[in-house]
């Protein structure tokens, strides 16, 4: 791995050099793809694997634009902190740029809730994380809190190493799939007892290395921030929706201006064609609400489907018009409503549950959900937003069927799921 300069405002980008083009992903929340036990960051098929280490690097010592050359998919684990590549910078050293840096101050509380992660995000005139790590059994309850700047990172934070309990790899271990972890790059957790070949960094070495993954996976809303964050049981998933959240709030101004600005000129004929609608056609088997209250069971505030668009072979479209008077709003979240992930998920089986109703002409009979799998929400459903749920189905036998799902707005895609259900007489 390489670190090289670059030019005010292009941000931080990772460059793979093993690659023909040698492709470049930007460190934008807009391309992460996973966030299981690590961050990833996507353009298309080219992936670069746990990316919060090397960011946490840069943020910490606020660098702001930087090339990550990288000949692999993933840079050097290190010993699992961010030492080595804190070596990196400090080596090259830093250059200030002639041009402003763009900071962002936050202005409005942001709340999240993802499972045992609980987040918040208050304004703040530095910037400060205040974290509490625990197991899910209340182990190693640990508590940290500083504000975040090059001295502090670099003397309480960057050395944290990564660590993760027994039972949670153990299968992993068993069957030789993280063949290059070991005690070297990270912190092992089993029982009571803590597996390390050196003595801890620090006491509460583990509350700070959650805090070294919020600095890295924060540093992807493209702006260093100035805010309170107080995290409680962070995960990388946690971490960038509310990247995510921070990135929607920056826009907020930018669409007030927009909704108040006066109204464009009207396009003039045949010179200025209109866009197309983002809205697919109606065609075979396109439904109202009447009759898919027929099919399914469900009823407000629980009814997710208000139109079939169209069912051709295998597949159906349908839509769901995400209005400002949905109830859940109310709590998700005050003063930036965006649709929960898990009613985007549920809006794909009541679809799918359609689909297998009309074709098994059951009628009087429910879709039970049963499982969903490679579940992914990629960007914020607000109101006023048109979703396009688009099912394909990929399996069918007897009663039970298997979907892929996703959900679009203005042709993009929001989240997608695979989907299992079953369907029976209630």
């Amino acid at each position: 791995m390489t670190f090289l300069p670059a030019s005010a405002n292009t941000g931080i980008r990772f460059r793979r050099v093993d690659l023909e083009g040698k492709p470049e992903i930007e460190a934008r929340v807009e391309n992460v793809s996973e966030t299981n036990r690590s961050t990833t960051i996507a353009k298309g098929n080219i992936k670069v694997h746990t990316v919060e280490h090397v960011l946490a690097a840069f943020a910490g010592f606020g660098v702001d634009n930087a090339i990550v050359e990288l000949d692999a998919n993933e840079p050097p684990i290190g010993d699992g902190s961010s030492r080595e590549f804190c070596k990196m910078v400090q080596s090259a050293g830093i250059v200030s740029l002639t041009e402003d840096r763009d900071t962002y101050t936050v202005t409005e509380t942001i709340q999240i809730e993802m499972g045992e992660t609980m987040m918040t995000l208050v304004p703040h005139d530095s910037f400060k994380v205040s974290c509490t790590s625990a197991d899910k059994n209340g182990r190693f309850t640990q508590f940290y809190s500083t504000d975040v700047t090059p001295k502090t990172w670099e003397k309480e934070l960057s050395h944290a190493r990564t660590f993760c309990f027994y039972e949670e790899i153990e299968y992993l271990i068993k069957n030789g799939l993280i063949k290059g972890g070991s005690l070297e790059n990270a912190v092992v957790i089993r029982e009571d007892a803590v597996l390390t070949t050196e003595p801890l960094r620090y006491t509460d070495e583990f509350v700070r290395h959650k805090i070294l993954d919020i600095v890295g996976d924060l540093s992807l809303a493209g702006k260093p921030i100035r805010g309170h964050l107080i995290a409680v049981k962070p995960s990388h998933s946690g971490n960038v929706e509310m990247a995510r959240q921070i990135v929607a709030q920056m826009q907020k101004p930018k669409r007030a201006a927009q909704t108040f600005a006066p109204p464009a000129p009207e396009p003039k004929p045949l010179s200025v064609p209109a866009a197309p609608s983002q809205i697919p056609a109606e065609g075979a088997g396109a439904a109202g609400i009447e009759q898919i209250m027929k099919w399914l069971p469900h009823r407000y505030p629980f009814l997710l489907v208000d139109r079939v668009l169209t069912i051709d072979g295998n597949k159906i479209v349908a839509m769901k018009n995400v209005s400002a008077n949905e109830p859940y709003f109310q709590g998700h979240f005050p003063g930036h409503p965006i649709m929960p992930g898990v009613l985007q998920l549920e809006a794909m089986a009541q679809v799918a549950g359609i689909f297998m109703i009309k074709a098994q002409s059951a009628d009087n009979q429910i879709a039970y959900f049963m499982a969903a799998n490679n579940v992914k929400w990629r960007k914020p459903v607000v109101p006023g937003d048109v979703l396009i749920i688009e099912v394909e189905m990929v399996k069918s036998r007897g009663k039970i069927g298997k979907a892929n799902a996703v959900c679009k707005v203005n042709g993009e895609v929001v989240s997608e799921a695979e989907v299992m259900f079953l369907v029976q007489g209630a």
